[in-house]
């Protein structure tokens, strides 16, 4: 978890560090122990009014390549630059007309232990064709736990916000200042 400060932070050294014609604006930053995740808009291509679906989404979908083929290499050095500075990797996406594309990201393993019944769901997710493994019935349930509890987790991530603040602000802050014991004078 980082603060709101340490986030716009962050979201101010991508903003200063991203070359100008990189992004129409910076949508999204988001950051977690293992990455950080960089979205921007690009533009939509140029299409005919009567255009279909099918040549929209093949126009998107073309777009978003060329894109991220032309940005690679200054892509590359911002991401070693902020990989360097904040100790996480970098991950890349783009909005296009409606269309989200991320290019990297992280699969972090996770490692838990889960009793029979536990088991039992993400084996029923997988039977059921939803999954094709238990770590892919892990990923789905927490996707559906996230999609139906956005500000239940706001309101927790805010909490947390809070408690690091606190702990910052505690007698272990500033050790500089520690008064000497009495055995010591």
């Amino acid at each position: 978890m980082i603060t709101n400060e340490q986030r716009e932070k962050l979201r101010g050294w991508f903003a200063g560090r991203l070359p100008d014609d990189l992004f129409e604006e910076l949508t999204e930053l988001t950051v977690d122990r293992e990455e950080i995740t960089v979205i921007g808009r690009i533009p939509e291509p140029r299409l005919a009014e009567d255009a279909s679906d099918a040549e929209r989404e093949a126009a998107l979908e073309s777009r978003v390549q060329e894109f991220r083929e032309r940005t690679r290499e200054d892509r590359m050095a911002v991401a070693r630059d902020a990989e360097h500075r904040f100790r996480r990797k970098v991950s890349w996406g783009v909005e296009c007309g409606g269309r989200r594309a991320l290019f990297t990201h992280v699969a972090a393993p996770v490692m838990t232990r889960l009793r029979q019944p536990e088991r039992q769901v993400l084996d029923t997710l997988i039977a059921g064709g939803v999954a094709r493994s238990r770590s892919d019935a892990l990923a789905w349930c927490v996707r559906l736990v996230q999609r139906h509890t956005d500000d239940w987790l706001a309101e927790l991530r805010d909490s947390l916000e809070h408690v690091q603040r606190v702990r910052a602000q505690g007698p272990d802050a500033e050790m500089d200042h520690t008064p000497p014991a009495d055995d010591e004078e």
